[in-house]
């Protein structure tokens, strides 16, 4: 299942905490999964909190409060949820890239095109993950449950967008935030026009901070042919990144509206707001380093607006 290890080690994981505590054998499939990287398992469940916050400010408002230990719960559901998604997400597209990864600078290193694991250990460890996350799966109500598995088409296609369209960041937009509808389906049993309205905004967030991070692999993309909204934008990036940043503030404040949201809630978004506009104004795409580091401020950028909504929801 795994062949013997070189010592690549793919991206920024040097050092990070599979490196120095995992046990050997199971080092490959961690990185497979990114675990060494847990940033997008952070991009993935935000959207999911968001919705779940938001979801439980609209019924308490609404004369049926949700219990503080079911809201823990759901949480807490989302984020192992999130987790093992990510994770399977990841081992997917590296199954379907690991020629591409092969060519790529900074990802020839990942298990796969390293031949740290087989083909035959990748789909097996995809299995596992899906297992974990139809454990989780099975614990939310059955509306969510619904919601939840009609994004496996989305899921099963982004790794092929990259061949297809020049903006394939627009069908990871779509992918990550579905969580978006999530929480609203499992706490309320319906998707109110502020699901919809959060959806849109986070899909606009997500395409606008993975062109930032698409811009580390530009060069690579032309060689091999890849397409991306990097390429696509290039020079133009930084007024592309205003209409989807502005977008995605103006659909979600419209969800905050639609939702009955407090204050403090819109304070939330008013700091989420500065921070998308930094990154903007500091970008510079040929500074991969700089470009990565500005990905990543969207994890604080998303959590911000969700202590935001959270504190909404427990004073409402």
């Amino acid at each position: 299942m795994i062949a013997p290890a070189p010592s690549l080690v793919p991206e920024d994981a040097a050092g990070n905490w599979v490196d120095r505590y995992a046990p050997g054998f199971l080092r490959p499939f961690l990185r497979l999964a990114r675990a060494d990287r847990p940033i997008g398992s952070w991009l993935l469940l935000i959207p999911c909190w968001w919705s779940t916050a938001l979801a439980a400010a609209m019924a308490t408002r609404a004369g049926t409060p949700v219990d503080a230990l079911q809201l823990a719960a759901l949480l807490a559901l989302f984020a192992i949820g999130s987790v093992a998604m990510r994770g399977a997400g990841c081992t997917w597209n590296d199954i379907l890239d690991r020629d591409i990864d092969g060519m790529v600078e900074r990802t020839r290193g990942r298990p796969l095109p390293s031949g740290q694991v087989s083909v035959t250990g990748a789909f097996t460890f995809l299995a596992l993950q899906g297992l974990v996350g139809l454990a989780v799966l099975i614990c939310l109500p059955r509306f969510a449950i619904l919601v939840s598995l009609s994004s496996l088409g989305l899921v099963a296609i982004y790794p092929l967008m990259k061949r297809v369209i020049w903006i394939p960041q627009a069908v990871l937009g779509l992918t990550f935030s579905w969580g978006a509808l999530v929480g609203f389906a499992a706490l309320l049993g319906t998707l109110p026009a502020a699901a919809f309205l959060l959806y849109a905004g986070s899909v606009l967030w997500v395409v606008g901070y993975d062109t930032i991070y698409a811009h580390q692999d530009r060069e690579d993309d032309a060689i091999v042919g890849v397409k991306s909204s990097a390429r696509l934008f290039e020079r133009n990036t930084k007024p592309w990144l205003v209409v989807f940043y502005a977008g995605a503030v103006v659909l979600i404040g419209a969800a905050l509206w639609a939702a009955g949201a407090g204050s403090i809630a819109w304070g939330g978004l008013g700091i989420f707001t500065v921070q998308l506009a930094t990154q903007v104004r500091r970008l510079d795409i040929d500074d991969r380093e700089l470009c990565l580091a500005l990905f990543k401020s969207n994890r604080d950028a998303g959590l911000t607006l969700f202590a935001g909504l959270m504190v909404d929801a427990l004073l409402a």
